[in-house]
């Protein structure tokens, strides 16, 4: 006899129409401990990302100073992104993240170790801040090219938003708990933290099987029958004429850079919480926090997605709906509505973000997917940053209503003509995939 009674079940299936489908982590030991392992290691992350601003601003007093910060973690992430995703290609997956790992942490537990020692250099955080771009640059292509090799392939897109819910919590509550624990307990407090929480990485790492990568896929999928070839040489170059090759793959990562590069407000929300809404740093608070609250809400709620079999259709909807939120954002005047605006960007964002993901993972074979999420971490790193050019500079020429708006609508526009033009992204099936 079943364990659920047959009037149980419907309530549980609309359930998973409205709310993330948990069956990746009912099913799978080994997602289910990676997906703890890292969720508490991004809360850790969040927590020394603020400990180390606060600690500059501490040192130097200068904003300049701490936003020097952004870029020693930017350039490493760049230049090493590329790099790490071709090595995720050549050996073993699981290896590799646990040298990613258990570099972190040893990067954590100098931190706290400086911070004992009352050695107080802006030189030495600036040093770590690249070092660990470099082992995130390196851990994050291989982790998520082990997801497709841990769950059946039916079970990706609910996958995607589950971790998609793990980097927006960590966003949200990380730097939260940091201020918090620096206020109370000092800098080392946070930074032993943060190296004891990747100890929860370090062992779901370790209880994975090994995973080097499978050579011999097909075009169209995973290369379900290929043979282990961890020797064989994974080149950056291949992988970007692999994705020149394909257009609906490559149509996830242009679509993606309408919204960061066209769409992109952060920069300006200083000022606009100034001038639109007579507020102040805590103001700007909420307007950073309002698109990563939206985000988690989208992830939360995403299980109706489950029923979208035209991926590329529902990316370039989401795209859109970004930009009109974006757009709308930059006409309000009420702050409430303006987080409510901001909030709709962010659940846009991650429902692009988890149909983009479960596309590169399906519809590319293993021995690539490495180098194309090498890729998408250089888009998402510099993307945003080119936004905030972007929107600064037209904001100084212009304002920050044209900036903000013009871009949302621009963004908006870009989608539309691009619909056109890809016709087979339109159309892809999530059923018959086709990179």
């Amino acid at each position: 006899m079943s364990a659920v009674q047959p009037s149980q079940k419907p309530r549980e299936e609309e359930k998973r129409r409205i709310f993330a489908d948990l069956t990746p982590l009912r099913t799978s030991a080994d997602y289910r401990r990676l997906w703890f392992g890292n969720t508490v290691s991004w809360v850790g992350q969040g927590m020394t990302a603020l400990a180390i601003s606060l600690q500059v601003y501490d040192i130097t007093g200068s904003a300049f100073s701490v936003g020097l910060v952004g870029l020693c973690s930017l350039v490493p992430l760049v230049v090493f992104g590329l790099y790490g995703g071709a090595i995720a290609d050549t050996v073993d997956r699981r290896a590799l993240g646990l040298v990613g790992a258990t570099g972190s942490a040893v990067l954590s537990a100098g931190l706290a170790a400086a911070a004992f020692a009352s050695f107080h250099r802006v030189w030495f955080l600036y040093a770590i801040v690249a070092l660990q771009a470099v082992c995130n640059a390196l851990n994050s292509p291989a982790r998520s090219a082990m997801i497709p090799r841990l769950i059946p392939p039916e079970q990706l897109r609910a996958a995607n938003a589950l971790n998609s819910m793990v980097m927006t919590f960590g966003t949200l509550v990380g730097p939260s708990l940091g201020g918090v624990i620096v206020g109370f307990a000092g800098y080392q407090t946070a930074y032993t933290i943060d190296a004891v929480a990747f100890s929860a990485s370090l062992y779901a790492m370790w209880r994975l099987p090994s995973m080097p990568p499978e050579r011999g896929g097909t075009e169209g999928g995973s290369s379900a029958q290929g043979k282990p070839g961890g020797r064989e040489r994974a080149s950056v170059l291949d992988g970007l004429r692999f994705l020149g090759t394909r257009p609906n793959l490559r149509a996830t990562f242009v679509s993606d850079l309408f919204a960061m590069i066209l769409a992109q407000p952060k920069a300006l929300f200083p000022a606009v919480a100034a001038l639109w809404f007579g507020g102040d740093a805590r103001t700007t608070g909420l307007l950073v926090a309002a698109p990563a609250f939206g985000a988690l809400l989208g992830g939360v709620v995403s299980g109706w997605q489950g029923r979208i079999r035209h991926h590329g259709q529902a990316i370039l909807i989401a795209v859109a709906a970004w930009g009109l939120a974006i757009a709308a954002f930059g006409l309000s005047r009420n702050l409430w509505i303006g987080l409510l605006c901001l909030a709709a960007a962010g659940f846009a964002d991650t429902s692009s973000m988890i149909f983009r993901n479960t596309m590169m993972q399906v519809a590319a074979p293993d021995e690539m997917r490495g180098r194309l999420q090498g890729v998408f971490i250089v888009v998402v790193a510099g993307g945003p940053r080119l936004g905030d050019f972007v929107a600064g500079s037209v904001a100084d020429l212009t304002s920050p209503v044209v900036a903000i708006t013009g871009g949302g609508l621009l963004c908006v526009l870009a989608v539309g003509v691009f619909a056109l033009y890809a016709r087979g992204f339109r159309r892809y099936d999530a059923l018959d995939p086709t990179p």
